[in-house]
């Protein structure tokens, strides 16, 4: 009961706080569409106004944070595409990135949204034009006003592939009842590792299950062919490595590997993949800040025999260089952001590094070294060392690729238990649906 008040009041100065600094949020979202950072054609989506129509029958809405999420429930929604073709495919995400990248790659007929900001009238908006049967909440989306709402609705609500990092888990520890509240209101809880599990079950989920990481099944990162070719012949005989999706501070850390290592490798080609394209600009004056010049495919920078370091800043485009490197660093793990995806560079074979903090991935991690799949650094001179001894060894290189690939097979069937787990609500949100077409009758 005590827990039940304290829950009400903690939504309650949630929602009152929404409403009072929904100005603030508002003008918030104009600034970031100055800068790049929200679509400004779609603004009025993020405030809870549809831009499209609702399509008539069940309809499930599936949410994913950004990129990441969003491609890895690609593969499922493309099977929910071809065996429930009854079934209307909502997609919310909430970048620019992951709706453009999205625009490419949804099946035909799936529609794709912004989702709303976390206010009572953006919210009660969404849910009121999209009226959802069902809603697959991807990963760690636990949005106070969205859940509660939802829930209030009548919506059933599904956790698929659902983390908590570590720090997560501590901050929602200390707003106890509201979490066990938002987590209570899941008909079904779908943890992607054991221990986003137990965290998940302490904080309140009703008998969370673990089915595997969903990612594991996503489509291999696509790649372009005749890209691909051209590319290759331009490396032919020459060392590469890669860091991916790299955050501040990360560039500067690959730069300085590529003028420890080129005295010795003097063709040596380094790629910088930095996590938002739109920051290339800048990576690259700061790199010429300190006399190293940088080409950016944005701006047909040439890749060619005298390119040293390359920002590959467009979109849609990793799978490329993790099949072109020899070597791969995951960022976001030395600038202590969690660390990003390491299952895409383990399915195409990749000889893998990181830092050390890969709390995002952190069973992932442990298993993966412990097969021999991934090397961990602790700093830049570490990654220097690393970097430059796995391209002086081809064997060694290929033996981390086929543990990596081995590694990410073993776990692919992950998609056919999530279907499995779905199906009973999927067949409600059908039923659901024919049972609200027969009374308009």
């Amino acid at each position: 009961m005590l827990q039940d008040v304290a829950a009400d009041c903690a939504l309650g100065l949630y929602r009152l706080a929404g409403r009072a600094g929904a100005p603030l949020v508002r003008a918030h979202l104009r600034r970031r569409a100055r800068h790049g950072r929200e679509d400004s054609d779609r603004l009025a989506e993020r405030l809870g106004r549809a831009g499209r129509a609702r399509p008539a029958g069940a309809l499930v809405w599936l949410h994913a944070a950004s990129v990441g999420e969003a491609l890895s429930c690609l593969t499922l929604i493309e099977r929910l595409r071809t065996e429930r073709p009854d079934l209307a495919l909502l997609l919310t995400t909430g970048t620019v990135t992951s709706a453009g990248l999205m625009a490419e790659r949804l099946p035909e007929g799936v529609i794709h949204q912004y989702a709303p900001v976390d206010l009572p009238a953006a919210v009660d908006g969404f849910l009121a034009h999209w009226r959802p049967d069902l809603a697959l909440i991807l990963e760690s989306e636990l949005w106070p006003n969205l859940l509660s709402a939802a829930a209030r609705r009548g919506v059933e609500l599904v956790l698929v592939n659902g983390r908590l990092s570590a720090n997560s888990y501590r901050a929602w520890g200390r707003f106890r009842p509201l979490i066990r509240r938002l987590l209570g209101g899941f008909s079904l809880v779908l943890a992607q590792s054991p221990r986003d599990r137990e965290r998940l079950q302490a904080l309140g989920a009703a008998t969370p299950r673990c089915l595997g990481n969903l990612k594991f099944a996503a489509a291999d990162p696509a790649a372009e062919m005749d890209k691909l070719a051209a590319l290759a012949e331009t490396l032919v005989g020459r060392p590469c490595w890669l860091a991916a999706s790299t955050h501040p501070g990360e560039e500067t850390i690959a730069a300085r590997v590529h003028e420890a290592l080129v005295a010795g490798m003097p063709d040596l080609v380094t790629v910088i993949v930095p996590r938002h394209p739109e920051r290339a600009p800048q990576i690259a004056e700061d790199l010429a800040a300190s006399g190293l010049r940088a080409e950016l495919r944005s701006r047909g920078g040439r890749f060619g025999p005298e390119t040293g370091i390359y920002l590959a800043d467009t979109m849609g485009e990793l799978g490329l260089w993790y099949r072109l490197a020899d070597v791969v660093f995951v960022g976001g793990s030395l600038a202590a952001k969690g660390g990003q995806n390491l299952i895409e560079p383990a399915k195409l074979g990749a000889a893998i590094l990181s830092g050390p903090d890969t709390s995002n991935f952190a069973q992932i991690a442990e298993e993966m070294k412990a097969v021999g799949a991934l090397g961990q650094v602790q700093d830049g001179e570490e990654l220097t060392a690393e970097v430059g001894r796995l391209l002086a060894d081809a064997g060694g290189r290929a033996d981390m690729g086929r543990a990596a690939k081995s590694y990410a097979r073993a776990r692919s069937d992950v998609l056919e238990e999530v279907l499995g787990a779905l199906a009973p609500w999927l067949d409600r949100a059908e039923v659901k649906s024919e049972r609200a077409d027969s009374a308009l009758i």
